[in-house]
């Protein structure tokens, strides 16, 4: 279980009310056999929690039945909502489009594969109430493959130092957000497994439950290894844009003055036996150590600009802010 706090956003975390709704966003691709059982289980399910609930499916660009099966539920259930991409454009841009048609105030993400047991709703609902702002799924004992499994294992433990954020497992799209979150955090690219480390970043209260995973009944998994690829790459995305978007020399600096010290320590010592009459001007070495002082140079330089950069923007930000304030005393 993974939780923190910050002093740049504060809400409150009062216990869900009968006046809260629920959401739930279910991006899908070509799943068209695993749609009306999952509909069946989800009415029962968010019937029995006495909120109010709507159901937002997305085809994310199937080229099965999935929108014909969408249509007919549709029609027969005003609370299920069809959103249809034009393309495959991917799971984060699925949900993006979710969110903005979302109106619950606490809104759950899972996937169309039946894998995701419904039932494990009123389990995050209870998990919610206890002050956390995100929730989400451990998938304990995983029914995939285990060329699937190794590898989400590794990457979750990578993820999990990096970011600070103890989840055992970020690629679980069963979760369950408070709309406040959504509200500060954006997702775009394959950045969707990321919204745990975003919200975290933000300040907000993320929490995991153990949830019951269900093995796949129809269609194929979407994942193969270019996943994994890809969501490394984003890691370092999220590292920056929650980390260094305020202190960008942090990043670069340190990084320039290793470079500088690893090149200015080669040049030193080539340095030294030139002094005793071995001749450098041919050696690799040389050019290695000259390569990497001007890398940091260039990266320290980087950061400096990218301070500058951030210098400005908070000296606009609090003129615009002045003067918003001033317009209004005036009124």
């Amino acid at each position: 279980m993974a939780s923190g706090t910050s002093a740049a956003l504060k809400f409150d975390r009062p216990e869900l009310q009968p006046q809260d709704s629920i959401s739930v966003v279910i991006p899908a691709y070509n799943e068209a056999d695993s749609l009306e059982p999952l509909y069946d289980e989800l009415i029962r399910v968010l019937t029995e929690t006495g909120l109010p609930f709507d159901i937002i499916f997305v085809d994310d660009g199937s080229y099965d039945d999935t929108h014909l099966v969408l249509k007919q539920i549709r029609e027969r259930d005003s609370r299920v909502k069809e959103l249809r991409m034009r393309r495959n454009f991917g799971k984060a841009a699925a949900l993006s489009e979710g969110f903005k048609e979302a109106k619950g105030s606490v809104i759950f993400t899972m996937d169309a594969d039946l894998q995701d047991d419904p039932s494990e709703i009123p389990n995050f609902l209870a998990k919610l109430n206890e002050g956390y702002d995100l929730v989400s799924g451990w998938k304990f004992h995983r029914l995939d493959p285990i060329g699937k499994t190794l590898p989400s294992k590794l990457f979750n433990k990578v993820a999990a130092m990096t970011t600070g954020v103890r989840l055992h497992d970020f690629n679980c799209g069963f979760k369950v957000y408070r709309r406040e979150v959504l509200e500060h955090v954006s997702v775009y690219g394959e950045l969707h497994r990321y919204i745990p480390a975003l919200a975290f970043g933000n300040g907000f209260m993320v929490g995991e439950i153990k949830v019951n995973h269900r093995p796949r009944k129809f269609g194929k998994s979407k994942y193969g290894i270019a996943r994994f690829t890809r969501g490394f790459l984003d890691l370092l995305t999220v590292l920056f844009i929650t980390r260094y978007t305020k202190k960008p020399l942090h990043l670069f600096g340190s990084l320039g003055l290793m470079l500088l010290s690893a090149g200015f320590l080669i040049n030193a010592y080539l340095a030294v036996i030139w002094l005793m009459g071995e001749s450098i001007g041919r050696r690799p070495l040389l050019i290695l150590g000259v390569l990497l002082m001007i890398l940091g140079i260039q990266s320290i330089s980087t950061g400096l600009l990218g301070e500058m950069i951030v210098h400005v923007q908070r000296k606009d930000d609090t003129c615009v802010a002045s003067n918003t304030e001033r317009n209004g005393q005036m009124e």
